[in-house]
């Protein structure tokens, strides 16, 4: 007996794995499903994954991503934000939706397009996850080469960067290399519970400011 998408039900905070799935079939699943939906889809290698995300993974996911436009704005890193499009490569078998990403080191390179095509456009230089119900797996984003993958679980921010198309964790952002983005991070992400999100955003952007402006800053620049 086959199914029908719309009889389907994902729980907030649950994800379902639909194994078997061709690329054609992904691709008309993402248009039945459409842009206006709460789950993210995610595809490698004929596994299909359905997630539906808590109020929680919302919330981590906004203030973070805030926080990394805060921190390119006083860098003066131009940067251009797709938060969780679409990005897919059928020569990889590969298609993901990241709670959100920024390209930055090849901004000039798609800025200004409406559509990217992973086949001819790079992938986004940034990725971030909020892991806060489900582990995220890093075979669609090696399959697509995104550089670096951050992953939040709750209490802590994880780096992985790609090197000889494998992850590995990293103390450090190689894009933010003078910053100690694993402690930072989760301070103004906890800070904005207690402080309010724009009073976060402005004690934040005050650290950046005097942060770059130090000398010791200056010189390992």
């Amino acid at each position: 007996m086959l199914l029908e998408l719309n009889q389907l039900i994902v729980k907030a905070g649950h994800q379902l794995l639909i194994k078997d799935v061709s690329w054609s079939a992904y691709k008309r699943i993402l248009a039945e499903l459409g842009d206006n939906r709460s789950s993210r889809i995610g595809y490698s290698q004929g596994v299909l994954e359905i997630m539906a995300p808590l109020p929680e993974h919302e919330v981590a996911k906004v203030i973070i991503g805030d926080l990394v436009k805060v921190l390119l704005e006083e860098l003066d890193l131009e940067f251009w934000s797709l938060g969780s499009t679409t990005f897919d490569k059928e020569s990889m078998d590969a298609g993901v939706e990241p709670d959100d990403c920024f390209y930055i080191q090849n901004e000039a390179r798609i800025r200004g397009k409406d559509r990217i095509n992973l086949e001819t456009d790079p992938p986004p230089d940034l990725a971030i996850e909020i892991d806060i119900t489900s582990r995220t797996r890093f075979n669609n984003y090696q399959a697509l080469r995104v550089p670096e993958l951050w992953r939040w679980n709750g209490s802590k921010l994880e780096i992985n960067v790609l090197f000889d198309g494998k992850y590995i964790g990293s103390n450090a952002s190689y894009i933010f290399p003078n910053v100690s983005i694993c402690q930072v991070i989760p301070k103004y992400l906890i800070l904005s519970k207690t402080n309010g999100r724009n009073a976060t955003m402005k004690a934040f952007r005050a650290w950046i400011i005097q942060k770059i402006s130090s000398p010791i800053y200056l010189k390992l620049s």
